[in-house]
């Protein structure tokens, strides 16, 4: 779901992020990764937008990964074959924290092959930048900041007066979920009205998957499997009940049945019976 959010945000925003990543307020429309494949793309943390002088190519990442440089320049070899053309700038973002020295990675070498693209390490980025734009709200107390209850309760009065209703209810739940690889849920259960986020086209996206996967028909089925969408992301079950409306005894149940399902079954073995 994290994934699926910083795409939503990068491709709502895309202004926002060009401001951010570029230095200037372009606007930027999304590319279909299926334009670009000679094989399918199918790493869902990729974005790709472009004007008409400049393809901006993101990548974020919460855990370190060994790939990213090879996808890099993959992915740079495939913008080049359909944007012979364009100003390319390549970034990966990384959300989470890490020591690992695969967070500093901005090159991959092979041979005389030399390519190089950037990074982002969140934890190092000044807070006030993501105070000014809408987009980049949600990512705030994932910044250099010293207290990052306090940015949140301070992005949550600026999205309280963000004017359109539709946009508010989007960054409040962008917001409440990418925060919670920072802070504790109950901190941003209190902050954040569960009302604002339920108008989000993302809760609406949780509410299809719910309603696609589910196997019997009627509300309390959709809400049962809008949470268990929920605890696959690692939602806490405090946020699923005001998502969802379930009680946190039904959540509970809900998180131990789907525990037993996950469970390989036990091999059985047949005795044979001894020869006469």
């Amino acid at each position: 779901m994290i994934d699926n959010i910083c795409k939503f945000l990068a491709e709502s925003f895309s202004r926002d992020f060009a401001s951010w990543i570029l230095g200037e307020a372009i606007a930027l429309t999304k590319i279909e990764p299926s334009e670009l494949s000679v094989e399918p793309i199918r790493a869902d943390s990729v974005i790709f937008l472009e004007s008409t002088k400049i393809i901006l190519h993101i990548e974020f990442q919460t855990e370190p990964n060994k790939n990213i440089p090879f996808r890099m320049a993959d992915y740079r070899l495939r913008l080049y074959r359909k944007f012979p053309d364009r100003q390319i700038h390549q970034v990966v973002i990384y959300l989470t924290p890490s020591q690992s020295l695969l967070v500093h990675e901005t090159t991959f070498r092979i041979g005389a092959l030399n390519h190089e693209f950037n990074v982002i390490r969140l934890w190092e980025q000044p807070t006030e930048i993501f105070q000014q734009y809408q987009g980049l709200f949600p990512f705030a107390v994932l910044t250099k900041t010293e207290n990052p209850t306090d940015t949140l309760r301070q992005v949550v009065k600026q999205i309280e007066n963000i004017a359109d209703k539709q946009v508010q209810s989007n960054v409040a739940a962008s917001t409440a979920i990418i925060s919670g690889i920072a802070l504790n849920k109950e901190i941003i259960q209190r902050l954040l009205r569960s009302e604002i986020m339920k108008e989000s086209v993302i809760y609406q996206e949780i509410l299809l998957e719910g309603k696609a996967e589910g196997k019997a028909e009627g509300i309390a089925e959709t809400a049962n499997q809008i949470a268990l969408n929920m605890m696959r992301s690692n939602i806490s079950v405090e946020l699923i009940a005001q998502f969802t409306g379930l009680t946190l005894k039904q959540i509970q149940k809900l998180q131990k049945l789907s525990a037993q399902k996950a469970q390989p079954p036990k091999s059985s073995k047949t005795k044979r019976s001894p020869k006469a």
